[in-house]
């Protein structure tokens, strides 16, 4: 993985010294003798060189200087500058040379983007870790989702069972109302009809002689609950009817009877005291 990143930043580097050096000797080479301008190439090329090989040298020690930065990165935009001048000053061809200009600038890139990756890589083992971590989130993922999934299908079919059955009960209830009504026009019928009434007031005629009631039709229409008869709770006992019933029962026998048999013996009784006072009891009367 670190070659994919080192290559092509030490290929960029390689090619823009190359450029520089050529264009240092053939632009000052018509004005200054060749040996001068090569020495003016080797030396921008080599305070390049020079500072990229320092900063790589800070990056393996995991330190970092902003100086030698600095410096390269003036390196750089000397080499770019001169590339760009003699881009301009150039009789033929002055497109080409401007077009290769940004060399320099772009390896200095390249190696930032190596720097930051550096500074950014793991080793396999954080790697692998990470990958097992995004996988279980993953599937704890999926298995949360498809869990959802099924809740809302139970509870899709059980609302539907349930409106289901309501519909069905409604249906019964309407035709159940119906049957009533009709029977209960039925019996009002009966019971307004002239001859009907008369003889169904004889047959409930009472024992009572010059005593007819009227024949009354049954109570149909909802029905009030009957409040529900609370048990009256037993007063509870004063502390001296306590202490002479616990006495009563601990000296029944002989000799006297321990406290569980004689708590046992006391609700057996039908008597009722909270635990606290009935052994607060036990203790005053034992003492």
């Amino acid at each position: 993985m670190r070659a994919k990143t080192v290559l092509p930043a030490v290929a960029m580097t390689a090619v823009s010294m190359v450029l520089t050096l050529a264009v240092v000797v053939m632009w000052l080479g018509t004005a200054v003798p060749w040996p001068v301008a090569l020495v003016v190439g080797l030396g921008i090329d080599g305070g390049w060189l020079a500072t990229l090989a320092y900063e790589r040298r800070l990056a393996a020690q995991g330190d970092h200087s902003c100086v030698v930065t600095a410096v390269g990165w003036c390196f750089g935009l000397i080499a770019t500058g001169v590339l760009v001048a003699h881009a301009l000053t150039a009789d033929e061809s002055a497109g080409a040379w401007l077009a290769v200009a940004w060399l320099p600038i772009a390896a200095k890139a390249l190696w930032l983007v190596h720097a930051m990756w550096e500074r950014t890589a793991l080793t396999p083992v954080a790697l692998d870790a990470i990958r097992g971590i995004q996988q279980e989130a993953r599937d704890e993922a999926a298995v949360a989702r498809a869990r959802l999934r099924a809740e809302a299908a139970t509870e899709e079919t059980r609302l539907t069972a349930v409106t289901e059955a309501g519909a069905r009960v409604a249906r019964v209830q309407a035709k159940t109302a119906q049957a009533l009504a009709g029977a209960w026009s039925t019996l009002e019928t009966a019971r307004a009809g002239e001859e009907t009434g008369r003889a169904l007031t004889s047959v409930t005629a009472r024992v009572t002689p010059g005593v007819t009631p009227r024949w009354e039709l049954p109570v149909w229409g909802p029905s009030e609950p009957l409040a529900s008869r609370s048990l009256e709770s037993a007063p509870a006992l004063t502390d001296e009817a306590l202490d002479v019933i616990v006495d009563e029962i601990r000296t029944s026998e002989t000799p006297a009877l321990s406290y569980r048999e004689m708590a046992a013996r006391f609700r057996a009784a039908g008597h009722s005291a909270s635990e606290v006072r009935l052994r607060a009891a036990w203790k005053r009367v034992a003492a």
